[in-house]
């Protein structure tokens, strides 16, 4: 692009130059030609009136020579009246062309050698026509012209370098931009998500790069998303994975309890490394869509009805308070499936068996409040756990349930807070916010859900 932005401009800038150059340097020559002609004219007709009056030689050579062209200068007088033909000065042009000129008393040019003569006719007193030859070298005829013509080639150069200096400037603006361009596609097609473009240069192409950082932020998030998905599945393997690993517990003893066990833990093990894998790039995901959402209380009783075989086979006592009516809340139906499942899978797996545990689902005003209790040891530091929530977990653990928990808070706008419950363990409490403005733990919500929370223990 940037040698055919030169050339074009060398070849319009060229054309324009030979446009006018061309007739401006034959202007210029015929310019010099008239110019020495007209002063030829000039020294003839000083001579005309001194012809006039005498035709006399030796005054007539004498206005010659005053004229200062006596080398340039000749005057032809034909014989008249018993006069003989008087010639001063050198001849140079043809006799039939003076002759010519004599009978038709008309001026005219002719060429001879080394130049031209202006032949002009002059009427005597006695009636003849004499002619007055002026001398007029091809020098003076040319005079300055190929100075004239140099400074035109001079300028026309000049402005075609200009032109091209100017256009391979312009090319490089228009270039650049578009060579960054295909570099960034090349990273990123390469793996190197982080590659973007500066947007600049002409509008098109910074449109282009604004559009290339923008399908380079939605790869990134895509991948991200893809990742978060595969975490996401793996770490809801963790639900039956902890429902074999307890059956297996109460397998006994014996070669295939023990190799089962092996199996179930080597499992989840395998899902913990894809857990912590695909949990590379945190994702933000998209808030669901006006209409958007399911049924609370449907979704806490479907999943209390799988654990609650299990809390049978251990011996816990259970309950479930809030989910006889209907609770709508912006939460797709699988993320509240998949955070239920993560807390109370923390419960079976970090409390000892028959400890108790509850789900209690509380309708606010603007608010939905789930909470996950239970009467084990409780959590001594829950800030820390909140913590591991958001990164990548530490021994045993891929800090995915939380994380899981508290994205689907985040985005209607609630938190997720670990307490004491009335259990005498942990409480999980999941602010679900209805309208999608964010409230402060003080709020009017808050306070009608503790309202409504007490009513429920008592």
């Amino acid at each position: 692009m940037r040698w055919a932005l030169v050339k074009v401009c060398l070849a319009v800038t060229a054309m324009v130059v030979v446009a006018f150059a061309v007739p401006l340097g034959l202007v210029i020559k015929e310019m010099a030609r008239d110019r020495a002609f007209s002063n030829a004219e000039r020294e003839a007709a000083a001579v005309a009136p001194a012809l006039s009056i005498t035709t006399e030689r030796d005054q007539l050579e004498r206005v010659v020579a005053s004229a200062g062209s006596d080398s340039g200068m000749a005057v032809h007088i034909p014989a008249a009246g018993g006069q003989k033909a008087v010639d001063i000065g050198k001849q140079r042009a043809a006799g039939k062309d003076i002759a010519t000129v004599r009978r038709l008393g008309r001026a005219s040019t002719t060429e001879v050698s080394g130049g031209f003569t202006l032949l002009s006719p002059v009427a005597l007193s006695s009636g003849a026509i004499a002619v007055v030859e002026v001398y007029v070298p091809e020098a003076e005829v040319s005079n300055g012209v190929h100075t004239a013509w140099a400074v035109l080639a001079g300028v026309g150069l000049a402005l075609i370098v200009g032109s091209v200096a100017v256009a391979d400037r312009l090319g490089v603006r228009m270039v650049q931009p578009a060579q960054r361009l295909v570099e960034g596609a090349h990273e990123l097609g390469e793996g190197k998500l982080g590659a973007r473009v500066p947007e600049e240069g002409p509008n098109e192409l910074r449109l282009a790069a604004v559009a290339f950082n923008s399908m380079a932020d939605q790869v990134v998030q895509l991948l991200a998303n893809e990742r978060e998905l595969a975490a996401d599945l793996s770490h809801r393997l963790r639900t039956p994975l902890t429902v074999l690993r307890l059956n297996a517990a109460s397998l006994g003893d014996g070669p295939a309890a023990e190799q089962t066990r092996a199996a179930v833990a080597q499992l989840e093990r395998e899902v913990d490394t894809i857990i912590r894998t695909a949990r590379d790039a945190k994702p933000q995901t998209a808030a669901a869509g006006p209409g958007a959402g399911c049924d609370a209380a449907e979704v806490v009783r479907e999943r209390m009805a799988f654990w609650s075989a299990l809390a049978e086979d251990e011996g816990r006592k259970w309950r479930v308070a809030g989910a006889d009516r209907p609770v709508r809340i912006p939460v797709a139906r699988a993320d509240l499936g998949a955070a239920l499942d993560a807390l109370l899978g923390n419960v079976f797996r970090h409390t000892a068996e028959g400890t108790a545990f509850a789900v209690d689902l509380h309708n606010g005003e603007d608010a939905v409040i789930v909470l996950v209790s239970d009467a084990g040891p409780g959590i001594s530091d829950p800030e820390a756990a909140m913590a591991r929530g958001r990164g990548s977990g530490t021994a045993g653990s891929t800090g995915l349930g939380l994380d899981i928990v508290r994205r689907l808070a985040e985005e209607t706008g609630g938190d997720v807070r670990i307490g004491s419950s009335v259990l005498g363990g942990t409480e999980v409490r999941i602010w679900i916010q209805l309208d999608g403005r964010v409230r402060t733990p003080g709020g009017r919500g808050h306070r009608s859900v503790r309202r409504r929370r007490r009513a429920v223990v008592k």
